[in-house]
């Protein structure tokens, strides 16, 4: 890596960070997705439960016994909130492979410059 330019050296750098931050905004999307299937999962088995129900819910190492509708209306809240951030996420995800692709395509056209010819 010695004998390439500095400003390729920059370009790998920078490429290194935006793998990173695209593994990384992969994983938190993973997560968000994970937990709105579950909150949709919650609403539609709320769903069945008698409107006279009693309905626990965990809050923090407490559980605590709720009306059904605010349970539920909390439910809808969190899938709506997720649901925009996931969005939000996979904006950022195609942002990042775009850049990816950029700076692999500028590191592999300046790295085949460099490439001594062959007669």
């Amino acid at each position: 890596m010695n004998n390439v330019s500095p400003k390729v050296q920059n370009q790998f750098a920078m490429l290194q960070q935006v793998q990173q931050q695209l593994q990384t905004i992969v994983q938190q999307k993973a997560q968000y997705d994970m937990a709105a299937r579950e909150a949709r999962r919650a609403v539609e088995e709320l769903k069945d439960v008698a409107d006279d129900a009693e309905v626990f819910v965990n809050i923090g190492a407490v559980m605590m016994q709720q009306n059904k509708d605010k349970v539920m209306e909390s439910l809808v809240e969190k899938v709506e909130t997720l649901e925009i951030r996931i969005k939000s996420l996979e904006k950022q995800e195609t942002a990042l492979k775009g850049k990816f692709e950029q700076l692999q395509s500028q590191i592999k056209g300046a790295l085949e410059g460099m490439a001594p010819a062959a007669n």
